[in-house]
């Protein structure tokens, strides 16, 4: 019997641990310096979220105590232990951390007064202090801060404390008001294509950000929405998993082509603006579908993928541009592309069949050396006869499409043409996924050793990923050399192959809807290495949060926001195995004798 409850004992999951709390309060209370002291309150303070109640430079703080606080509280319960009561502990643990947060904030507006630390830290000013004392004495910004941050904190651990249903609803809302202020850029400039201006005076301000009644109306329907339809979603989503195999098959192309044809309608009802912004989040979609199949499905870690944009947008300018200053055929632009595709698939094997043996930190350091030597030989006086050295080469015309010419002064056109790419990307690899090819690209991700030990040909299947992976690149290359009219060396620098990674990593490895959500988020919001995003107020701030959402995804989850069913269980295998032995599904005694 004591054996018994002692078992039983070890499933329950322990109380509040309040080393873990201060930990996070003191860590709360260092980022929220580092924020202030990166220049994001003062840069942000003008994109409003909410007029007049909280801007973007606010809320970069704010976000701080309640997130933390959250996360304080978090417990992992594994299978078979039961999650203990919540009670009003977790609420003062939640304010502990809300407080500490915020502490950061006060000691740093004590020493903004007391210090002139300005020739080190750039945004040690007075702006910053009467940012953060809301332009008002610094005794009641002091007041106010540990106000706030108690409150926010307290909020976050009643994260664990209200019901499921509730704190779903809560974040439902504040995601809903958050994205809609900050789609504002897409969201007017989609609705006055239809002609309902009235709408977006409504709920936004003019001068940008959600006015308060327009944020009430965002609220509201975030709660009704899900109460009017939920229940209908979900017996739809019922019935469709219900279906046999052909039906199934046969509603999903359907939803496929009302997606297409959306798609293609789309970009008839935008400005020029949007269409920009979504013609470059199609190219990065291009790049990120080609880096997915070598890193996502054959888990070669490659650094230098820009080698192969560089490749595909230097071939198309040499062969279509009169100003080519070595070689000047200016062959058509389909034709060009072929040759595009052929010289990039030979550059991706010669690059490829030198580190193909290679593996881990190896494959990667090698394979960003061959990205910068291809970028370097461009840039060289060497070959300055031929690719124009640090000058480039101009004048490239546009693509021509028989009923006119796509360039960059018509966004619109470059859109649907990266759009018919995109899906041309997209359907090749959904067939080599599903091909015994792509099983052979992820039978080497999961264990090279076992999977040559099966018959698979490693070093051809390997190389076979990174021509597959060049000629998607080489796409996005051509393209992006007839849209922009001119290409310089200073257009594929490392950081491309970086943010593809992200963007791929963020998004969900081995996962092409996942790509394309990454893209989406990261460039369509943030925006690129040069391109700009809706949120063109964080373009200095970009890659400091590129880097903090790649260690926070990493942490935790590695799967990405629409992880692949396959990789989720590579990643978390451990997870299984330690729920299916707490199941009893595994006897460890049988494995103890096993050879």
């Amino acid at each position: 019997m004591t054996a018994t409850s002692d078992n039983l004992s070890m499933l329950e999951a322990p109380g509040i641990n309040w080393r873990r709390q201060i930990r996070f309060a003191l860590v709360g209370g260092l980022s929220s310096a580092f924020i202030a002291l990166a220049g994001m309150p003062v840069g942000l303070d003008g994109r409003n979220i909410i007029r007049p109640i909280l801007s973007m430079g606010y809320l970069a703080l704010l976000w701080v105590p309640f997130v933390f606080a959250s996360l304080a509280g978090s417990v992992v319960i594994l299978e078979g232990m039961t999650e203990r009561e919540r009670d009003a502990k977790d609420l003062a643990a939640g304010a502990l951390v809300g407080l500490g947060s915020s502490s950061g904030l006060i000691l740093l507006m004590i020493l903004i007064q007391n210090f002139n630390l300005r020739d080190p830290l750039v945004n040690w000013s007075p702006q910053l202090l009467n940012l953060l004392s809301f332009d008002r004495s610094i005794g009641l910004g002091m007041l106010l801060w540990l106000i706030l941050g108690t409150t926010l904190g307290l909020l976050g651990g009643a994260m664990h404390v209200v019901p499921g249903k509730v704190r779903s609803r809560i974040l439902a809302v504040a995601l809903a008001v958050f994205a809609v202020s900050v789609l504002e850029t897409f969201l007017t400039d989609l609705l006055e294509g239809f002609g309902l201006e009235v709408l977006t005076d409504f709920v936004y301000y003019k001068r940008g950000g959600l006015e308060v009644l327009g944020a009430v109306v965002v609220a509201a329907l975030t709660l009704m929405i899900p109460l009017m339809v939920g229940s209908k979603i979900k017996d739809i989503k019922t019935r469709v998993v219900e279906m046999p195999n052909e039906e199934r098959r046969r509603v999903n192309l359907l939803l496929l082509t009302v997606c297409a044809a959306l798609m293609l309608v789309l970009p008839f009802f935008l400005g020029k603006i949007t269409n920009e912004l979504l013609a470059n989040v199609g190219l990065f979609v291009l790049l990120a579908l080609g880096l997915n199949i070598v890193v996502g499905l054959a888990g070669i870690l490659d650094l230098g993928y820009v080698a192969f944009f560089a490749v595909g947008g230097y071939t198309t300018a040499v062969l279509t541009s009169p100003n080519s200053p070595g070689f000047s055929p200016e062959l058509p632009w389909p034709v060009a592309l072929i040759v595009v595709v052929v010289l990039t698939g030979i550059v991706g094997l010669f690059i490829g069949a030198p580190v193909i043996r290679m593996r881990g930190d190896y494959l990667a350091i090698v394979t960003l050396g061959f990205g910068e030597i291809i970028r370097l030989l461009f840039l060289s006086d060497w070959l300055s006869g031929w690719f124009g050295g640090a000058q480039g080469i101009t004048n490239i015309p546009g693509v021509d499409v028989g009923i006119g010419t796509v360039k960059g002064t018509d966004p619109r056109s470059v859109f649907l043409l990266v759009l018919v790419f995109c899906a041309i990307a997209i359907y090749v690899s959904w067939r080599l996924e599903h091909s015994r090819l792509g099983r052979a690209w992820m039978a080497i991700r999961e264990d090279e050793d076992v999977a040559e030990a099966m018959g698979v040909n490693t070093t051809n299947t390997k190389l076979m990923a990174f021509v597959v992976g060049a000629v998607l690149a080489s796409f996005s290359g051509a393209i992006f050399s007839a849209k922009v009219g001119s290409i310089f060396p200073t257009s594929f620098l490392m950081l491309v192959s970086i943010i593809i990674l992200v963007v791929v990593i963020v998004g969900g490895m081995g996962n092409i809807v996942g790509v394309i959500v990454g893209a989406l988020v990261l460039i369509g919001v943030l925006g690129g290495p040069k391109q700009p995003g809706l949120l063109q107020e964080f373009s200095q701030f970009k890659l400091l949060i590129y880097g903090a959402l790649l260690v926070w995804m990493m942490l935790k989850r590695p799967e990405g926001l629409v992880p692949n069913v396959r990789r989720t269980r590579e990643l978390h295998q451990e997870e299984f195995l330690q729920d299916a032995w707490l199941k009893g599904e595994i006897d460890t005694d049988d494995h103890e004798d096993s050879p």
